[in-house]
């Protein structure tokens, strides 16, 4: 099955700008969605695909940069076109640092945006690969028995076999054993694969070896 298209969501109050926008982006081969305030957009489920947003500055009640907050909370890696009539140099910088990807002034040409919408696209597809990968990590890390957990963050915090057996009142053997699995289960091909795997599950820390039942 092919992947699904990208999905490219406008929000604007004025229904000329959102009637343009959506013939231009389905001219390109996106499919599109538009809405007409903040609140009607954050009704709309997350989309599991490459996505990104073209959002107006000026809307009534939720505007733009509000409704960039929310995103930030709630839709963690989406990333965000900003379009005005008036925009001024602090609500640029405000968009920017939030990370918004541009944040274009009425008129601009069909050429500048597209150019906008396609970095869009690419950053929200590496975070979705990002994303996928991390889940699959997390599904890996899920097998790993108690004593394997121990195992792999005693050995990732820099302790040899025969000192994570002494802290774990095990053998060096068995150790090794568990260390096995532990590559095998994570699929990694390295101890530094193993090392840059710990980081990326956020275990800075060793386990408490004495809170775990024995493997």
């Amino acid at each position: 099955m092919p992947p699904a298209s990208p999905i490219v969501f406008v929000v604007d109050d004025d229904i000329s700008v959102r009637e343009s926008l959506e013939l231009l982006i389905l001219n390109e081969g996106w499919r599109v969605e538009t809405f007409e305030s903040a609140n009607e957009f954050l009704a709309r489920p997350h989309a599991a695909v490459p996505n990104c947003l073209i959002l107006d500055v000026s809307l009534p009640g939720l505007t733009g940069l509000d409704l960039q907050k929310k995103i930030g909370v709630e839709r963690t890696g989406m990333p965000i076109i900003f379009i005005t009539g008036h925009g001024d140099i602090p609500m640029t910088v405000q968009a920017m640092k939030a990370g918004a990807v541009e944040f274009l002034t009425k008129p601009f040409s069909d050429e500048v945006l597209l150019k906008a919408v396609h970095h869009a696209l690419e950053r929200s597809r590496m975070a979705l690969r990002q994303e996928a990968a991390a889940q699959e990590l997390r599904k890996s890390y899920a097998t790993l028995t108690v004593r394997e957990r121990q195992v792999m963050g005693l050995v990732v915090f820099g302790l040899l076999n025969k000192q994570v057996g002494a802290e774990l009142g095990i053998s060096e053997i068995t150790v090794k054993a568990h260390r096995g699995k532990v590559m095998e289960k994570m699929k990694a091909g390295s101890f530094a694969d193993l090392v840059k795997i710990a980081a990326k599950l956020g275990l800075a820390r060793t386990p408490d070896a004495n809170s775990a039942a024995t493997g």
